[in-house]
This record gives structure tokens, C-alpha cells and sequence, in this order.
């Protein structure tokens, strides 16, 4: 039985990037056990999208500098393809610890 999480995956307009990096991710944690529902933003609207609650981490390919008070996982080798697997392990840590 999977688990089931929810994610914030955040690009500059909320759309292409963050949808990538979301389905890479969902991808990825299945394997370990994880059903992710990501939602994507911008981080404009990064407050009002946490806002909604139950999150376990956000994952970012643009700046995120606030603290929305959950993790934040630099999600920048998602895209590039450099640094993927850290990006995995952060997320799992994040995930094993909560």
C-alpha cells in the first residue's frame, strides 16, 4: 500500500517547469512507495497555494526565499539532469523524517 503525499513544485510561471519537475517526481517516489499528488505554482502564488495545507515539502526550480514553514528542496537538477539523484535523496529525507 502506498503512502500518499502532496508536493508544491514551483517554477517561474507555474506551468512548464513545475509541471515537469511534478511528473519526474511522482515518478520517481512511486518507486519508493510514495502516491504523490504535486500541485505547481508560481512563487508568486506560492503563499496562498501552501496556505491550503497538507503539504510535505515544496519543490523548487525558481528562487523560493520565503519560509512558508515546510522544506524546501532545490529542484534545479530536475530539469538540467545534473544533480537528479540528489534531488530524489533530498525529497526522501525529507519524506523518511516527517
Amino acid at each position: 500500500m502506498s503512502k500518499h503525499i502532496k508536493i508544491i513544485c514551483v517554477c517561474g510561471s507555474g506551468t512548464c517547469s513545475s509541471a515537469m519537475a511534478s511528473v519526474k517526481l511522482k515518478d520517481k517516489l512511486a518507486e519508493y512507495g510514495y502516491d504523490v499528488e504535486a500541485v505547481e505554482c508560481s512563487p508568486i502564488s506560492a503563499e496562498s497555494t501552501v496556505a491550503a495545507g497538507g503539504f510535505s515539502f515544496m519543490a523548487c526550480v525558481s528562487p523560493v526565499t520565503q519560509d512558508y514553514g515546510i522544506p524546501k528542496v532545490n529542484a534545479v537538477g530536475l530539469l538540467t539532469g545534473l544533480g537528479e539523484e540528489k534531488v530524489y535523496q533530498d525529497c526522501l529525507k525529507i519524506l523518511e523524517n516527517s
